[in-house]
């Protein structure tokens, strides 16, 4: 159970606690700022608010972590419109982000789902890795109403929304990837040697069929799981040499996904 307790160390010392840092410098007209870290990963999703009185704050922008440099610790984050709390029968504040405003990493962090080929594959992780676990079923039902029975990246973004989930784990060949949920960055993969006797579409969930729309991407029913996730993965990870080589190691039937990533000298 080495690789069980591996997850757990990651996920409890990376992740434990919600991350607060003042900008140290903003450009809103490219949606950049900075900010002073000790440690952050790549990937790592959040937001920005900003203090309008005492105990009165609004959330203005999301942020990603795009570049970390880890000699002057200086994180790079790429802002983009906030959608967690989307209510046309709220008012809207018209503020630009400034230096001092607090960005927020981690937070959901301490809520995920997991993405798995089998009902015993699911148990096995989900019993073993201390985090609050939301069920699959809930995912599924989400793309029954949205109509894609094969998942796409929008829909893990309604998912995390829905549930306040920010972790997403997902099973591929003997081997547990953790990401952001709302970035899709990889942010840390660890070998798990499961057996995988079955496989269910589009993952292990109680829900026995997913609504389909008449047309349109995901409309389709999945055919192929580790093909799909592994798709799902480089398109948003393209400079990871490890899932590379994971996939290089593969089963055949992933590897025109190669060509695809974009890996430095």
């Amino acid at each position: 159970m080495k690789y069980i307790f591996s997850l757990f160390a990651i996920l409890m010392s990376l992740h434990a606690n919600v991350i607060e840092s003042p900008l140290l410098s903003v450009d809103n007209k490219k949606e950049v700022a900075t900010i002073s870290i000790d440690k952050i990963d790549l990937g790592m999703s959040g937001f920005v608010y900003h203090v309008l009185a005492p105990k009165h704050t609004s959330i203005l922008k999301s942020a990603v972590v795009t570049q970390y440099n880890e000699e002057t610790k200086i994180a790079t984050l790429k802002l983009s419109d906030y959608d967690g709390l989307n209510n046309n029968s709220l008012p809207k504040g018209k503020w630009s982000l400034q230096v001092g405003d607090i960005a927020v990493f981690a937070f959901g962090y301490n809520r995920s789902v997991l993405v798995a080929p089998s009902e015993e594959i699911y148990h096995q992780i989900t019993k073993s890795v201390r985090t609050q676990w939301v069920h699959p079923d809930l995912f599924a039902t989400i793309l029954s109403f949205r109509g894609h029975p094969t998942p796409l990246k929008s829909d893990f973004d309604a998912m995390g929304v829905a549930t306040s989930v920010g972790l997403l784990f997902i099973y591929l060949d003997k081997k547990v990837y953790m990401l952001d949920i709302k970035s899709f960055k990889i942010l840390s993969i660890s070998d798990a040697p499961l057996v995988q006797d079955s496989v269910k579409l589009p993952f292990y969930s109680r829900v026995e069929e997913i609504d389909a729309n008449w047309f349109g991407e995901g409309s389709d029913v999945l055919e192929a799981y580790e093909p799909h996730y592994y798709g799902l993965l480089v398109k948003f990870n393209k400079e990871n040499k490890k899932l590379h080589d994971n996939i290089a190691n593969s089963d055949k039937k992933s590897h025109y996904l190669l060509k695809q990533f974009k890996l430095g000298n």
